[in-house]
């Protein structure tokens, strides 16, 4: 199932008891759909593809920015203007040439989200509307799909997994999404550019605790002020 090149590259995760050669096919077998490329979708990518997810999935219709420069890794300066997606395609392919990449290019919601999370076992969530958000989750908890979620503003983040081990929904904390322009953006109230790398390694890490059929942050709501790394673990 592994070339000589794949066991070389993937040695040091193999090596490890939780892991071990039954683990990395479980990681290559799996698919996992990316909600997003920007600032929580850029590390999500880079770390799910490096540790060899077999196939990964990228829903994003939108284009690189100037102003997306200062944390959405993925992307250099010849890239604004490109669509994002594409653009991290070619340069995940260069990182790592063994997994399978594929563009969505869509901006998802109610209509098509049921159709997408179809073809995956794992959805991550790292969009930046709330309509989107609870489409995915409306969807994944149609089809008995775990869907890690974060979201980021300023210098926190906000880390948990949806759906899994009877771990509830999004609906169960937050029924319904607020009003368009109660919740600040990114955009408007800003983001310091190492905060999603935090936030997407720790949700990169949590789908593959999924993939690895182990726990992970189901039942746990993680909240981190990157300031003083404070942290907060809400039950639910």
């Amino acid at each position: 199932m592994f070339t000589t090149q794949e066991v070389i590259r993937y040695s040091r995760q193999i090596i490890l008891d939780d892991v071990g050669p039954e683990g990395q096919r479980r990681i290559k077998a799996g698919k996992v759909l990316v909600i997003g490329a920007g600032g929580l979708g850029c590390p999500v990518l880079q770390y799910l593809n490096a540790v060899g997810v077999g196939t990964i999935g990228i829903a994003e219709y939108d284009t690189v920015e100037a102003t997306n420069l200062h944390r959405q890794v993925l992307y250099k300066p010849s890239d604004v203007g490109r669509k994002k997606a594409l653009a991290a395609i070619e340069t995940l392919h260069e990182q790592n040439p063994y997994t399978q990449l594929v563009h969505h290019d869509l901006k998802v919601d109610a209509a098509n989200a049921s159709a997408l999370v179809a073809a995956y076992d794992i959805v991550v969530d790292g969009c930046d509307n709330f309509a989107t958000r609870y489409a995915v989750n409306d969807a994944c908890v149609q089809q008995g799909k775990p869907l890690v979620y974060g979201s980021i503003l300023g210098f926190e983040g906000q880390v948990t997994v949806f759906n899994r081990s009877g771990s509830g929904q999004l609906r169960d904390i937050f029924p319904e999404p607020p009003d368009p322009g109660e919740v600040p953006s990114c955009s408007e109230n800003g983001v310091l550019g190492t905060v999603p790398g935090i936030i997407g390694t720790i949700m990169a890490q949590a789908a593959i605790h999924i993939l690895l059929e182990q726990p992970s942050f189901e039942h746990r709501y993680l909240l981190i002020d990157t300031r003083t790394m404070e942290r907060k673990v809400l039950q639910y």
